[in-house]
């Protein structure tokens, strides 16, 4: 990607990860067009500077028309969330690869040459992530396939048609595989957070309750890697600059339990809190980490962003929507 100006798609811009590159995205002066399918009311940043279209990208002439003189389209639009999310939506999470499907076909049509795809961690197979103490993932351990059902499986098949667009057609394709990426607007409520927000929230609504017990999803020793979102939106500038086009990591290899993930909260809120456990609830697998290494070495960098650094602008952040909730006020969700 050239460092001159562009007209620039975000599909899956009202969401987290693509509000905050729209934005970075406008900064640097390019005309972005904003696509999402929610409600702008509903989106988590709205950038009035951007071209911002209420769509749904799941239909081919949506896309078509979302795509229609671009230069270059990064596409994060899916239905997502939490475990316990695409534990309980293996269709919906699946639905998105006509999202995919359509905004290729449309970058095909109108001379797109720039494409970047968001995959997930989650097209890593179950059987190497059975254990606390996880060997951390690299690039190539995502075969012999057998990923997260329903959004892993959409994720990885989506990877594959892009590259077999970019040798048929010639697209110049980006894609990383986000862990677990977190941060300020982001969703911190109602079903589709994940862990690093719903802590936050567990223990803020426990302080403002006058409860000090919060429940925890398994044993609380199932282990994760957490990513900053400023980590995020400067690793993916730099993957765009580069000419690297197989999947690439993109998460930090912090490693720590979920209890561990309590345990920084409740440092950052100044209070302690009792732990339910609940071993029945959506755990996904028992370990995950990122390898690091294929970045390094491509990119010469790799996620900076320390746990307890994000975690503090993202508990701050997350207080303030609750207490504007209480208030009655309209706060992202």
């Amino acid at each position: 990607m050239t460092n001159s100006k562009r007209r620039i798609l975000v599909a899956g811009g009202g969401g987290f990860i693509g509000g905050h590159l729209a934005g970075h995205l406008l900064k640097q002066g390019h005309a972005v067009v904003v696509a999402d399918m929610k409600p702008l009311r509903s989106w988590y940043q709205l950038h009035e500077s951007a071209e911002n279209l209420t769509v749904n990208l799941e239909g081919k002439d949506a896309c078509f028309k979302a795509v229609n003189g671009c230069d270059t389209i990064y596409n994060l639009a899916c239905n997502m969330g939490g475990m316990g999310f695409i534990t309980n939506n293996k269709a919906l999470c699946m639905r998105s690869v006509l999202i995919n499907t359509h905004l290729l076909m449309a970058a095909k049509e109108h001379g797109v040459r720039e494409y970047f795809y968001s995959s997930s961690a989650c097209v890593y197979p179950d059987y190497r992530q059975e254990q606390t103490n996880v060997t951390a993932l690299k690039e190539s351990d995502a075969y012999p396939a057998m990923p997260e059902s329903g959004y892993g499986w959409e994720k990885l098949f989506s990877e594959r048609l892009c590259k077999h667009y970019e040798e048929d057609f010639g697209i110049n394709i980006r894609v990383f595989r986000f862990h677990n990426v977190y941060g300020p607007h982001g969703t911190w409520d109602g079903g589709r957070e994940k862990a690093p927000a719903a802590v936050c929230r567990k223990i803020i609504e426990a302080q403002a309750k006058g409860n000090s017990e919060i429940e925890i999803w398994g044993d609380g020793e199932q282990t994760r890697s957490f990513m900053y979102i400023d980590d995020c939106i400067t690793g993916i500038e730099k993957l765009m600059r580069s000419s690297y086009s197989d999947p690439l990591n993109l998460g930090r290899n912090e490693l720590v339990t979920i209890n561990q993930l309590v345990d920084i909260v409740q440092a950052i809120a100044g209070v302690e809190v009792r732990r339910r456990y609940n071993l029945s609830a959506p755990q996904g697998v028992r370990g995950r980490n990122s390898d690091n290494t294929l970045i390094k070495q491509i990119l010469g960098w790799e996620p900076e962003i320390n746990l307890r650094t994000g975690l503090e602008k993202t508990y701050w952040w997350i207080k303030e929507q609750y207490e504007r909730r209480q208030r009655g006020e309209r706060t992202v969700e």
